[in-house]
C-alpha cells in the first residue's frame, strides 16, 4: 500500500516541476500535481492509518515548500537565462551613402526596401512614398534619420 502513496507523491512532484519549468502558469499540470498530492494524503488516511496520513501530508507539504523555496531563489533561474549579448548595430551601412550617389533598387521599394550603391546594401525609402520596382536605377535625394531617401532615375 505504501508504494501507491509514494508513487502519487512522486507524480505530484514531477507534475509540479513540469508546471514550473516546461509550461509555466496556472495550468493543468499544476492542478494535476495538487490533485495527486491530495489523493496521496487521502489514500494514506483511508487505506493505511491516521498516522500514515499525517506523515504523508507532512511529506507533501515539505516537498511543496522546498520546491517553492528553490523556485523563488534568484540563483535558480539564472541557469535558464540567455547569457549572450547582441553587439552588432543595425542600419550602419547607410553612413557610407551620400546625397547624389547612384545605385539600383535591390528589392521592391514599397516605399521601404533595399538599395545597392556600389558595394553597399542598405535600407532606403522612396522620397515620395511611391512604389519602385526592383532593378530600377536610383539616386539619393536626401538622408533622414540615417535612412537615404531615393528617387528613380528617369532617362532624360
Amino acid at each position: 500500500m505504501w508504494w501507491i502513496v509514494v508513487t502519487l507523491l512522486l507524480l505530484g512532484v514531477i507534475l509540479m516541476l513540469v508546471e514550473m519549468l516546461l509550461v509555466p502558469g496556472v495550468g493543468i499540470a499544476g492542478f494535476l500535481s495538487l490533485g495527486s498530492l491530495g489523493v496521496a494524503c487521502w489514500y494514506a488516511f483511508t487505506s493505511i492509518s491516521t498516522a500514515a496520513g499525517w506523515w504523508t501530508t507532512l511529506a507533501a507539504m515539505l516537498l511543496l515548500g522546498a520546491m517553492v523555496f528553490f523556485a523563488l531563489r534568484a540563483k535558480t533561474w539564472r541557469r535558464f537565462e540567455l547569457k549572450t549579448e547582441m553587439t552588432s548595430k543595425m542600419g550602419t551601412e547607410a553612413k557610407d551613402v551620400r546625397v547624389g550617389d547612384r545605385g539600383v533598387a535591390y528589392t521592391r521599394l514599397a516605399p521601404l526596401g533595399t538599395g545597392r550603391f556600389g558595394e553597399v546594401n542598405c535600407e532606403v525609402k522612396s522620397y515620395d512614398n511611391q512604389m519602385i520596382a526592383a532593378g530600377t536605377p536610383l539616386e539619393v535625394v536626401s538622408i533622414e534619420e540615417n535612412k537615404p531617401l531615393v528617387k528613380p532615375i528617369t532617362n532624360e
